[in-house]
């Protein structure tokens, strides 16, 4: 395979869009990206706009191939992937807004609610009193991150938008439709965000009626999907003319049924493996990023409570897939380092030293502890539940809150570099509580594939090992979510046979992070000590509600 032959992976992160440039044995050729806007009100309102997201998958194109020094016509395949976001389509393609301050306005550029908003909670909390059938397929607690309660967000606050709306899509279908034309959904996003449930025939109507979203079942669901590709599926006649010229690519160029993005990090991390559910093993690929998304797939199905799915074929073909996660991870990090009065001139002397601050810290860090683990011992006083925006699994509790014990007066670097070390094992401490869940259900984890921008840290990934007690695998993809997104351009180019047959030819591990069984009492401890605090943390929020009653 030669330059002649590249894949496009797009990645629509919360920040930022991506693109890269895969070769067929999944070398990264080049990579580029462009920021997008947010908007944020409160504590539980976050937006974007599908325009300007559009516009910076564009620019980051159009950057990627300028950087590989190649033309459109080396462009065989192109694959999506992105947060699952809702967005809102009107009559002609055309915006609709799904903000209460732009509806004053008149203003319809704010048409997405990204993953992260929390202003659904109330609908989710209705929705689950339902105990409908579909909800044994997300742990039985629909999230507020997920589309049902956006959809009757808006129908009770924007009904306006509701009704005039053309289609309501995932981000990533989004996108492929914005590529091509084609409505056709992916199976992963319907799957997983949707309560789509392809093992049992599809929508369930009587689940719609429910939940107060009957109109959408009495149009026979053709504004939320009725046309279903599995991830990889070329759609329609790929490019369009259109988005080709915004692109800088061939019209017909091999557009991809797409997939979430940590989704698409699993995809591109988790190399070909039997996978036998008789033992109870799983694969299990961990994307940490700005949240943190824990992917387990199986050849059996099993129902955790507190964790969505089991969904069929929604990353991997014919297997089943169970997901957890963090609504804030790496954001939670950043988070508490920013509160520190040290942050400021710690980010100036990282700076002075051209490295960022994370970097500068582990540097720091290393130098006192080469072998990493026992720096967790630094952080011992100092113990951080990072559910600032609640607590996606496996207590699927929205209303969770953060809390931090051990804090001291310390203002200097050495507090700062602790206070990182607790914060990382607030996170791994979250995927223990995760695993944990897991194995209670009888799936155990023989190892963790980690991906997303904590995945190049040698601390975090021997922390994680430590914390969790799981050896810690590192994908050789610089970029896994890109390369998964390219792998689903290769599929579409028929370049690939299969998504195993990529993953066979396209993915591979660099090295392993085993636990350091000298710690395990330590963390055990540590553990005892986060989940006492969680609860403490619950207890205290459901008495105040209590009083309240009374």
């Amino acid at each position: 395979m030669t330059r002649e032959n590249l894949f496009l992976g797009v990645d629509v992160g919360t920040g930022s869009a991506r693109a890269g440039l895969f070769d067929g044995t999944g070398q990264m050729v080049s990579t580029a990206a462009c920021p997008i806007r947010l908007w944020r009100e409160g504590e539980n309102i976050v937006e974007q706009s599908s325009a300007d997201i559009w516009a910076a998958v564009c620019r980051a194109v159009a950057q990627a191939i300028g950087l590989a020094g190649v033309d459109m016509h080396c462009v065989k395949g192109i694959g999506f992937a992105a947060t699952c976001s809702l967005v809102v389509v009107g009559p002609q393609g055309n915006p609709l807004t799904t903000s209460l301050t732009a509806n004053l306005t008149g203003d319809p550029v704010r048409d997405v609610i990204v993953w992260m908003d929390h202003r659904a909670a109330d609908q989710a909390q209705r929705i689950n009193m339902t105990g409908g059938a579909p909800l044994a397929y997300v742990g039985n607690c629909i999230s507020p991150e997920m589309q049902l309660p956006k959809l009757l967000w808006l129908k009770e606050n924007l009904p306006d938008s509701f009704a005039q709306a053309q289609a309501f899509m995932d981000l990533t279908d989004y996108l492929t439709w914005r590529a091509t034309g084609s409505a056709t959904r992916s199976s992963c996003t319907l799957t997983c965000k949707w309560t789509y449930l392809p093992h049992l025939g599809g929508w369930d109507a009587g689940f719609f009626e429910s939940v107060g979203l009957g109109c959408l079942a009495a149009d026979g669901f053709g504004r939320i999907g009725t046309d279903v590709a599995a991830p990889g599926a070329a759609l329609g006649q790929g490019l369009s003319v259109l988005s080709a010229q915004e692109l800088g690519l061939l019209p017909g160029t091999p557009v991809a049924a797409g997939l979430i993005d940590a989704h698409a990090g699993g995809l591109g991390s988790l190399p070909p493996a039997p996978l036998d559910g008789s033992d109870g093993e799983a694969q299990v690929a961990y994307v940490f990023g700005t949240s943190a998304c824990l992917m387990v797939s199986s050849a059996t199905p099993v129902q955790v409570p507190g964790i969505w799915g089991p969904y069929w074929s929604a990353m991997l073909p014919d297997t089943w897939l169970l997901e957890g996660g963090q609504t804030a991870a790496g954001a939670a990090i950043d988070f508490v380092l920013r509160g520190h009065p040290a942050w400021g001139q710690a980010c100036a002397d990282a700076t002075a030293d051209g490295k960022s601050l994370l970097a500068w810290l582990e540097r720091r860090v290393a130098a006192r502890h080469p072998s990493l683990s026992p720096a967790a011992v630094d952080a011992a006083r100092m113990h951080y539940i990072v559910d600032f925006a609640g607590n996606r699994s496996p207590l699927a509790d929205p209303a969770a809150r953060g809390l931090v014990s051990g804090q001291s007066l310390s203002n200097d670097v050495l507090s700062l570099e602790q206070t990182y070390i607790a914060a990382v094992l607030g996170v791994a401490y979250g995927a223990r509580h995760m695993l944990a869940a897991l194995q209670t259900a009888g799936l155990t984890a023989p190892q963790i594939v980690i991906s997303g921008g904590a995945a190049k840290s040698p601390l975090v990934r021997q922390l994680l090992a430590d914390a969790t007690g799981v050896p810690v695998a590192r994908p050789m993809a610089a970029e896994p979510v890109l390369l998964g997104a390219a792998m689903l351009g290769a599929v579409a180019a028929g370049s690939k046979a299969g998504l195993d047959n990529a993953r066979s030819d396209m993915v591979t591990l660099q090295d392993v992070t085993h636990p350091n069984p000298d710690m395990t009492r330590f963390h055990d401890w540590k553990f005892r000590a986060y989940r006492m605090l969680q609860d403490t943390e619950r207890q205290l929020w459901a008495d105040y509600d209590r009083g309240n009653e009374a």
